[in-house]
């Protein structure tokens, strides 16, 4: 088998909420646990840090890796969805997983899916935990996928817990209001070990603070944390983020970790350098000035907003696609109305219709033309735009991805 060909069958025989949805979404552990356990419980093999949220968390795990990589530590780094590609999921020191290694794994337990039929999501991380544990990496940072009580990465038990912030996403599978979500993503929350939690929220506070009692583990509101390190990441929710990280940080120094102030402020300004994290507030050329971001639900599409009117240009080019499961209306109603949009779909099976999202686009004021791919929509844009106007690439990871 090539690699191609590798990727090829996860792709098309394991299912993937990231292209099929909820028909790809497991309600429990068992399958996660036995495929684990047929695998030798490789999770047993590593420390971590495991991170859950509903916005942040991607940025949150890439600047942990950084700073520890910083203190000269090996790091392990396991986050979703890819990009482009595949292996930019399974990391150590900001370098990829070999491509044999993907192979070869697949070749040897290709087999498991007859017994066990385990989704795309839950056979690759128990390839990240069986590599990080070979590697013998030092510390792992793992990303939950979806929610956190029920999400496959929840079989770990970490050095600290980290939950970003709590918003209103993937409703279908969380529930539908702040405390029922954040009873999900607490469930990483662990018997006597601590945890972050990046925003203070009214509705979620009692729901941290129950379960958090119930596991005997002391909560540090990030919030509450100074952080005042300079940042190589530029959206306005990366200060959020960034007080989430020292407060974490401050915690692994606490049980023991060698890491200096000068790793912490090196780790700060170097995490794209260290970890190639991708797609977060991303300038991907000037004249015009063409920005991208992964932002893709409610809060996170009301920070770039404000970032985007915050900025200096002539004419502003929104080049925009979704999938169909996010609250459509109440995203655009958030964009800014002086812009002109091009609209399009990702190449995904859940991607929301482009002259659906055109026509809700209306309703909300978002003027704009409907194209037949992202490439499309951004060659328009750039047609479209002199060198003083701003282009902003976004509303899905998935478009942000076609883009890069």
């Amino acid at each position: 088998m090539t690699y191609r060909d590798t990727l090829d069958w996860m792709f098309s025989q394991l299912p993937m909420y990231q292209k099929q949805g909820a028909t790809a979404f497991k309600k429990d552990l068992s399958n996660t646990l036995k495929l684990a356990e047929y695998l030798g419980n490789a999770e047993k093999g590593f420390k971590s840090i495991h991170v859950a949220g509903t916005n942040g968390k991607g940025s949150t795990s890439h600047m942990l890796a950084s700073i520890l990589q910083e203190a000269g530590y090996k790091v392990g780094l396991y986050t979703s969805p890819h990009l482009k590609d595949f292996r930019e999921r399974i990391k150590i020191n900001g370098a990829e997983i070999d491509q044999q290694y993907v192979i070869d794994f697949v070749k040897e337990f290709k087999s498991v899916g007859q017994s066990i039929e385990p989704s795309f999501f839950e056979y690759t991380t128990i390839m990240a935990f069986k590599y990080f544990a070979e590697q013998k990496v030092d510390i792992a940072i793992i990303e939950t996928g979806l929610g956190g009580r029920l999400d496959c990465s929840n079989i770990i038990n970490p050095e600290v817990s980290v939950i970003t912030n709590i918003g209103l996403d993937h409703v279908q599978f969380l529930g539908d209001s702040l405390p029922d979500i954040a009873g999900e993503k607490a469930g990483i929350i662990k018997l006597n070990t601590p945890v972050v939690i990046g925003r203070k929220q009214g509705e979620t506070v009692t729901v941290f603070d129950f379960i958090a009692l119930q596991n005997k583990a002391d909560i540090i509101w990030a919030e509450d944390t100074e952080c005042n390190y300079k940042l190589d990441l530029s959206g306005y929710y990366q200060e959020e983020n960034s007080k989430t990280v020292y407060a974490t940080i401050k915690e692994l120094i606490k049980q023991g970790w060698n890491i200096s102030e000068n790793n912490i402020a090196s780790g700060f300004v170097s995490t794209v350098k260290n970890t190639d994290l991708k797609g977060r507030w991303q300038t991907l050329q000037q004249s015009p000035k063409i920005i991208c971001d992964t932002a893709h639900n409610i809060d996170g599409v009301r920070i770039i907003a404000n970032q985007i009117e915050d900025l200096q240009f002539e004419r502003l080019h929104i080049v925009w696609g979704m999938v169909d499961d996010k609250d459509i209306e109440a995203i655009l109603n958030l964009l800014p109305k002086v812009g002109f949009f091009y609209w399009c779909s990702p190449n995904i099976v859940r991607a929301l219709n482009v002259k659906k999202l055109m026509e809700a686009g209306l309703k909300n004021d978002c003027i704009g033309l409907a194209y037949s791919s992202v490439q499309e929509a951004k060659k328009a844009a750039i047609d479209n735009a002199n060198e003083n106007d701003l282009i902003f690439i976004g509303g899905s990871t998935f478009v942000v991805a076609e883009v890069l």
